[in-house]
């Protein structure tokens, strides 16, 4: 779980800590926190995380506030054609790539917000803020164990990526990683049509080992969701 508090000239605090261990907030990262105002959260972990969370804003008698995915927020228009059944996470990640995107100045341009964890999301937000839609699969960790798991051959150390894979490590590793770009830059493509190269934002645990193989423009951002939800409090 990742965790921020803001205050009126950016973040005061920020943190990271595995799902177990959540129920030590309290005790330790916010032992001597200054109370919040408020509380928003993003929930991609499923209802028992839900109540630990809530269970450590206990002390300072803060509501959360769960964000849902709406038709519309803070510039954004959600063209699923369910809006709520989109992941909070992306729905997150796509306010905070379009707030990004209008800070640089200039005429507004489209982007895609690749989320790159234990799936793979590519999120596609056009100049006018609509987000046209996206593609998800398997994250890098997933497809090389499936691989694996699919023939004894494929059972290998981790391997590199290789413009030319002579072994089965580095066969896997490139085809794994190609599979993942490839969507990415189809993607861009489709958004670009006959303009400029689309901008990309990269998030999540293998951001940096995804955009070193993109095109530019690419810009890795570490917490694109923690800065959407702070978007939708102050909007």
């Amino acid at each position: 779980m990742k965790w921020g508090l803001s205050g009126p000239r950016g973040w005061v605090a920020q943190g990271v800590v595995g799902n177990q261990e959540i129920g030590t907030l309290v005790l330790r990262e916010w032992q001597n926190l200054a109370r919040p105002e408020r509380a928003l959260g993003v929930n991609a972990a499923g209802e028992a995380q839900r109540v630990r969370v809530e269970a450590q804003l206990a002390r300072w008698r803060v509501p959360m506030r769960w964000i849902v995915p709406a038709a519309q927020a803070a510039g954004v228009v959600n063209r699923y054609e369910e809006p709520w059944t989109l992941s909070p996470a992306r729905w997150t990640s796509l306010i905070a790539a379009r707030a990004r995107v209008l800070a640089a100045g200039g005429p507004p341009a489209p982007c895609v917000v690749v989320g790159a964890g234990t799936l793979i999301t590519v999120d596609a937000l056009d100049a006018d803020g609509s987000f046209r839609g996206g593609v998800a699969l398997p994250g890098l960790n997933a497809m090389q164990k499936m691989l694996g798991e699919s023939s004894p051959t494929w059972r290998t150390a981790r391997g590199h990526w290789s413009d030319f894979p002579a072994n089965n490590a580095d066969a896997a590793a490139t085809g794994v990683l190609s599979a993942a770009t490839g969507a990415i830059g189809q993607l861009r493509e489709r958004l670009r049509g006959d303009g400029e190269a689309v901008r990309c934002f990269v998030t999540g645990g293998a951001a940096q080992d995804l955009a070193r193989h993109l095109a530019a423009p690419v810009e890795l951002v570490d917490n694109l969701v923690l800065e959407g939800a702070l978007v939708l409090a102050d909007a």
